[in-house]
């Protein structure tokens, strides 16, 4: 028996018509370090069918790539909306690649047209001479474009060529399983891989992650979007914004602790998003000088652990807790989320804000062992998670890896636990995990205790090479202005906080903390410097059983 529902079609296009009528008076903010421009859903509905016609007279058609480098902005937007909606797929291009790789996710996606911002025409100059089938370059901005050399006449000014458009593009019919866009991994070995998201997954995605038990957003909210566009379609943020309706500050390049307090206090930002350290950024901005935070009412962070510490200080200061998130490039990203359970008493909030998070409806997920058996969720048994759901991707593009994928579940990489209410609790990567005597030491909870130390501002654990014990953790740590070079000190701090045999006896002291292009860790950069002997390391009494 089938039902007598219509078959209508999931697609961004109905996404972009629903905000347009329904809340065409809701706008996005765009942050200029001067006065912010400002434009409603309407107009930018109205820009996002001038772009997609001028798309189409470019010469993109159906499943064509549309490149995009470009900060969070009010272009970005439209890009969002139109490129898609057209018919095209939007890949958004990761700024803070190596040059290397961003030749390389050009060329491996195919892009025919690529939209620049102007300040970023120096990283698009670095590699114009690479690319196989970029056709037509488009400037956004009126800065100076003649870094990108020869073959001007392909070079075009954004504003002119949607400026020769008039509204009332005729939006095709579009099967909801056509890809709609393309994000690129980010992963630290081998090439980047390429996730293609279709309208379908998008669409269920935004309605998923607006679920009140993930991110519960209303036309009554203000939204601070610092995770980049540029990265795992910004968290889904765009898509879910647009369709209930909530306004928009983007942050465009600044993204320091001064320039977004000043956003909040100016915009009455009622939410934010976005990375530990640029969250833990602005809460040190906010702690030395006067600042208005006090329009927040929820905070999320992800792309890597958030520190209790950082949580519980946040709260000192505005009274609201960060919730923690977890998802990947794989899975649209967000597919868990750490609010606090029914039954939270007072003093209990920040232990489950710091969990990894809790997969809402529309994710499915088990941890497994390494034989590929199910493990129980008694926050005990600790496994490789698997997720599966209709915005997890089962196969990369042009790159089936089979290794990634185990009976119909996509292999996260992460090892961790959950608990009987569903709460995941991640203790490394796998790539991350130490070894040491057969028992696994967690990275990610020694990280996140060195962290709550008030002489430090961020700390690494990797696992080296151990005679005794196979592998044992050096702390890597870097300190605030002015304090001692202690490791004793900070190993008699994790005394209360661990097991004894996960305490490091090595340590090593540096400037800053290595990262990847989407502000994470990057301790492959750290393992191999240790190698090559160029940390200086500080050794301790050794591990005792």
């Amino acid at each position: 028996m089938l039902s007598t529902m219509m078959d209508f079609p999931l697609t961004i296009q109905h996404i972009f018509r629903h905000g347009r009528r329904i809340y065409g008076n809701s706008e996005i903010v765009t942050w200029t370090g001067a006065e912010p421009r400002r434009a409603s859903f309407a107009a930018i509905a109205d820009r996002a069918e001038r772009l997609a016609a001028a798309l189409q007279r470019l010469g993109v058609g159906p499943g064509d790539r549309v490149g995009t480098l470009q900060w969070n902005n009010q272009e970005h937007v439209e890009a969002y909306l139109a490129v898609p909606g057209m018919g095209a797929v939007l890949h958004t291009l990761n700024l803070r690649l190596f040059p290397d790789q961003l030749a390389y996710v050009m060329n491996h996606g195919e892009d025919k047209v690529v939209i620049v911002d102007d300040s970023l025409i120096p990283v698009l100059a670095r590699v114009r001479d690479r690319l196989t089938t970029v056709e037509w370059i488009v400037v956004a901005g009126s800065g100076d474009a003649s870094a990108l050399g020869d073959g001007v006449d392909r070079v075009l000014r954004y504003e002119e060529l949607i400026g020769a458009e008039t509204p009332g593009f005729a939006w095709p019919e579009l099967d909801e399983r056509a890809a709609a866009a393309m994000c690129y991994t980010t992963g630290t070995t081998g090439d980047p891989k390429g996730v293609v998201y279709s309208h379908r997954s998008i669409f269920l995605h935004t309605l998923g992650v607006g679920q009140p038990a993930a991110v519960p957003l209303t036309e009554r909210d203000r939204v601070l979007a610092i995770v980049p566009m540029f990265h795992a379609l910004s968290w889904g943020l765009p898509y879910l914004g647009w369709s209930c309706g909530a306004d928009f500050v983007m942050p465009g390049p600044f993204l320091q602790g001064e320039p977004l307090a000043r956003m909040i206090a100016a915009e009455r930002v009622t939410y934010a998003a976005g990375v530990p350290t640029i969250l833990n950024d602005l809460l040190r901005y906010a702690e030395r000088h006067a600042t208005d935070l006090s329009s927040l009412r929820m905070v999320m962070g992800g792309g890597a652990a958030v520190p209790r510490a950082l949580i519980e200080r946040f709260h000192e200061k505005t009274g609201v807790w960060i919730a923690q998130g977890w998802g990947m490039t794989e899975t649209s990203p967000v597919a868990a989320l750490a609010w606090p359970p029914r039954g939270t008493r007072e003093g209990e909030q920040a232990e489950w804000c710091a969990k990894t998070g809790r997969a809402f409806t529309g994710v499915e997920m088990r941890i497994v062992d390494d034989a590929g058996d199910e493990l129980p969720w008694d926050g005990k048994a600790i496994g490789e998670i698997e997720v599966r759901g209709p915005w997890v991707t089962g196969s990369y593009y042009k790159n089936p890896a089979p290794e990634r994928f185990h009976d119909g579940w996509l292999r996260t990489g992460d090892v961790g636990c959950v608990d009987p209410l569903g709460f995941i609790q991640i203790t490394d990567r796998a790539k991350d995990v130490i070894k040491s005597g057969g028992e696994w030491i967690s990275s990610v909870e020694l990280e996140n205790h060195l962290m709550g130390h008030p002489d430090v501002t961020e700390a690494a654990v990797i696992g080296v090479p151990d005679a005794t014990w196979d592998e044992r953790p050096l702390a890597c740590v870097v300190l605030k202005e002015g304090a001692e070079r202690d490791a004793g000190a900070l190993r008699r701090f994790l005394c209360d906080k661990v097991a004894g045999w996960w305490l490091p006896e090595r340590w090593t002291f540096i400037p800053e903390i290595p990262r990847t292009s989407v502000g994470k860790f990057d301790k492959k950069v750290l393992r191999a410097r240790y190698a090559d002997g160029e940390l200086v390391v500080v050794e301790l009494e050794g591990a005792k059983r």
